[in-house]
């Protein structure tokens, strides 16, 4: 009840991102490598950005 007025930091959101991304990743694995490689690649990006903004 309390969190609903809890805004969401940065970190928070960039980590529901990159779980999304790595569960596409993991679906299009078996299907469709290319697009497999372009979301494993995001989610990369996403988790460096998370590293740099939990390090400052």
């Amino acid at each position: 009840m309390f969190g609903i007025f809890k805004k969401t930091s940065e970190v928070e959101k960039l980590q529901k991102k990159y779980e999304k991304l790595m569960a596409d990743w993991h679906r299009l694995s078996t299907t469709n490598r290319s697009e497999s490689d372009k979301k494993y690649s995001e989610a990369q990006e996403i988790l460096d950005r998370i590293e740099s903004l939990k390090n400052e």
